[in-house]
């Protein structure tokens, strides 16, 4: 990041000087920080859409391109030639792991998978019919009352054992909230399994008989882990780092993201455009709900096409096709009258030129949703998914944060619109 240029602001009469700082890619970026103090003006900017709230070295989007790096690496070579573990030492740590570093990291993170034991008591806490999200929240919330050791941010040994722990027991968090949920036992983690194929053996094994984890769903399940793995200054990432301005522990930061990744708009639209697939119901009725997402006065919306932020396509999505794909062949659920309708539209989509000229196509939301559908997953299990995924992330931008010699609480401004200032009046009075 350089400063070479700076950016003159007229203020009533006052010129303010801004430096513009360059970074490695994108956008040049308006330092405002001495704007207040120089113009006496803060600056308006509701959703911070248009702000850089952070310098990080871990991840870059270029909506217009299509692009996602993790580290500089391109999303698509990652997840056709890495695996999820691997990825996460790279945005840990910054850099590819050797062969020796990645298999001590594997076996650190495969011994820390099991949860304290009497966690199994606050799960039974909640009522069967929670939300697994629910229960997810506060039982990582809760962590810092069970791990008193590595709540220290303070000390880089801790802020390290806290990472692990919770990459590890993430998975395991995820699948008793999803086997307390439909009333089964719960179930170990296993060491001899890779992490996903550990996860999906948690989710669907039971005590009564063997349960093999087939290896194309592994593989398809640490695909959606590796492309939900980072993604920027998003919304749940922000609260991550804003909960962990404040000095909070490491649990409690990443309990405040998984909350905000819960919201419709974040992590649950996977989800939303499963049940937009359930709504439409069969294929003879999607030129009826095409023309009701074309219509402007119809409020019906196509849910898992386009993307906030990728203006073009979504990088991930083109992997997640693949995935898709291999896991309904794998499985022959071809019969089922929702995938059957994802299918169609999805074909729709890439043909029609409303789609194509409003550049909605699918998106990784739209196809991961069909994936874990197939799976067995029910939607409820969605989010948490995309919450385990996406805790590597999190746990990343926290330590660069809090790493980062210009931390400091973050502390937003406001645009005033309230009443002017006003005397008290008496109860009798009014």
């Amino acid at each position: 990041m350089a400063e070479s240029k700076s950016a003159k602001l007229l203020v009533e009469g006052k010129e303010v000087d801004l430096p513009i700082l360059t970074p490695t890619a994108g956008p040049e970026v308006i330092d405002i920080r001495k704007l207040y103090g120089q113009g006496d003006v803060f600056t308006y900017d509701p959703g911070f859409t248009s702000t850089a709230s952070c310098d990080s070295t871990i991840t870059y989007i270029d909506g217009d391109k299509g692009e996602l790096w993790y580290r500089g690496y391109p999303i698509e070579q990652l997840a056709a030639e890495s695996h999820y573990l691997e990825v996460c030492y790279l945005l840990l740590y910054g850099e590819l792991p050797t062969e020796t570093q990645l298999t001590d990291f594997e076996n650190r993170v495969t011994r820390h998978t099991m949860v304290h034991e009497q966690m199994h008591n606050f799960f039974r806490g909640f009522r069967r019919d929670a939300h697994p999200m629910a229960t997810m929240v506060g039982v990582v919330g809760a962590m810092s009352a069970f791990y008193h050791d590595s709540v220290d941010i303070n000390d880089p040994l801790q802020r390290e054992i806290a990472s692990i722990r919770l990459i590890a027991k993430m998975p395991t968090i995820a699948a008793m909230a999803y086997k307390y949920s439909i009333g089964q036992p719960f179930v170990y983690p296993r060491n001899d399994l890779s992490y996903a194929a550990n996860f999906l053996h948690m989710c669907f094994s039971v005590p009564a008989e063997t349960y093999n984890v087939n290896p194309a769903l592994a593989r398809a399940m640490d695909r959606i882990f590796t492309l939900h793995a980072d993604h920027e200054q998003n919304a749940s990432t922000s609260t991550v780092r804003l909960a962990g301005s404040s000095g909070a522990n490491p649990f409690a930061c990443i309990a405040a993201g998984i909350a905000c990744l819960w919201g419709p708009a974040h992590g649950g639209a996977n989800q939303a455009a499963l049940e937009m697939l359930r709504q439409i119901g069969s294929v003879d009725r999607i030129p009826e709900y095409i023309a009701k997402a074309k219509d402007k006065s119809d409020p019906f919306k196509l849910m898992g096409f386009g993307h906030r932020v990728y203006k073009n396509f979504d990088p991930r999505a083109k992997v997640m096709k693949e995935s898709a794909d291999e896991v309904l062949d794998l499985l022959g659920v071809h019969n089922n009258p929702t995938l059957q309708v994802a299918k169609e539209l999805e074909k729709i989509a890439l043909e029609d030129e409303y789609f194509i000229e409003k550049k909605l196509y699918p998106n990784v939301d739209f196809y991961s949703g069909i994936i874990l559908e197939a799976m067995g997953f029910p939607t409820s299990m969605f989010t948490p998914i995309f919450a385990l995924s996406r805790t590597v992330g999190w746990i990343s931008q926290w330590k660069e944060m809090i790493a980062d010699p210009q931390n400091k609480i973050g502390r937003p401004r406001q645009l005033y619109i309230g009443s002017p200032r006003r005397d008290y009046i008496d109860i009798v009075k009014r």
